[in-house]
């Protein structure tokens, strides 16, 4: 259910609608938009809509059809914007973040975090705990690969994003990471997003292998009802008959869910076709189709990378398909870091 407040509602009467939701046995999520606060009631209880509408204040009570509730544009109408250190994600700028599969060492790292900052990537991002299909395969460096991650990102003034495989990660990544990523495999770790819902950190929610549109976005709703109301989606394909590429981006998946949701919404491009070859066309058409931003694999030496060498761009693919997303951006009304990154005073 959704309340939709007065324009000039008073904060007591929104309080005395909420402390009335509560009684009846709802969970409240508030969002306070350019003119009016919507009140989104979730959970067991079944509040009647006619009493909720007699209660001062109150513009209109509609029913939520999507089994998704906050993740809805009916709850939220306004896209969302997330706001990590001085990046906007979900705003009129399309945010890179790049950089390799895993942190591997300290030169690899700090190599890679300066050519994706001057290319004009936003957000590092990086692996310290890698969930590998062989038990047999690189697992990542753990705490310390998360060290070298933060040091690199301090050094070059980017934000981080790393991803989480179990709730007992939670704690040390929240040390060094300003994104929680959680990847395809944990897609719906239940119990995992429900820790994450707890947490005043953005989540990025990668899309599963075989997953709907309906269950992505109730995946982001587990998030979203624990109080954490910074998610974003990401689109990386998805498990086909097709075999020619690593999965199958589904690109119409931007538009459709951008018309569902009000949760920003980025591709990468690099899991979905599994060659470094065909990264930038697909990234170009996901800019082209909308998309908030991209989640790109750049290696400085992608050939003997320890994990994901084939689909890594080399920094300079990476600083080539930038200068074509600067093309592309304006045609659609977005903006993709115009001025290089020495210019804004950051460094060389």
């Amino acid at each position: 259910m959704v309340v939709v407040m007065e324009e000039r509602a008073s904060e007591a009467q929104i309080e005395q609608v909420v402390s009335r939701l509560v009684e009846m046995g709802m969970d409240v999520h508030r969002s306070t938009g350019v003119t009016r606060t919507v009140l989104g009631a979730v959970g067991q209880g079944h509040p009647d809509p006619a009493l909720i509408e007699l209660l001062d204040g109150v513009h209109e009570v509609l029913r939520i059809s999507e089994p998704y509730k906050l993740a809805s544009r009916t709850f939220k109408p306004d896209n969302t914007v997330i706001t990590v250190g001085d990046v906007r994600i979900g705003g009129d700028e399309v945010i890179v973040m790049a950089g390799p599969c895993s942190a591997e060492s300290e030169k690899q790292v700090r190599t890679t975090a300066a050519a994706v900052r001057r290319a004009g990537a936003k957000i590092f991002r990086g692996g310290a705990f890698k969930p590998r299909s062989s038990p047999y395969s690189f697992q990542g460096l753990g705490e310390e690969g998360l060290r070298l991650l933060r040091d690199a990102c301090n050094a070059e003034n980017l934000q981080l994003v790393s991803e989480v495989m179990d709730a007992s990660q939670i704690d040390v990544i929240n040390k060094y990471s300003d994104i929680f990523q959680v990847g395809a495999r944990n897609m719906q770790n239940f119990t995992l997003l429900r820790e994450l819902g707890h947490v005043r950190k953005p989540v990025l929610l990668k899309r599963g292998i075989s997953a709907t549109i309906e269950e992505w976005l109730l995946s982001a709703e587990y998030v979203l009802s624990g109080g954490n109301t910074d998610v974003i989606l990401c689109e990386r394909g998805i498990r086909t008959f097709e075999t020619a590429t690593r999965n199958t981006l589904d690109i119409a998946a931007i538009p459709i869910v951008q018309k569902l949701s009000h949760l920003p919404v980025i591709v990468d491009p690099s899991h979905a076709m599994g060659r470094r070859d065909k990264v930038a066309p697909v990234a170009r058409a996901a800019v082209a189709a909308g998309a908030d931003g991209l989640l790109i694999e750049v290696h400085c030496d992608p050939d003997h990378a320890l994990s994901d060498g084939a689909q890594s761009m080399f920094p300079s693919q990476f600083d080539r398909l930038m200068a074509e997303l600067r093309i592309i951006a304006p045609a659609i009304g977005r903006s993709i870091c115009l001025e290089p990154v020495a210019r804004r005073g950051w460094g060389a």
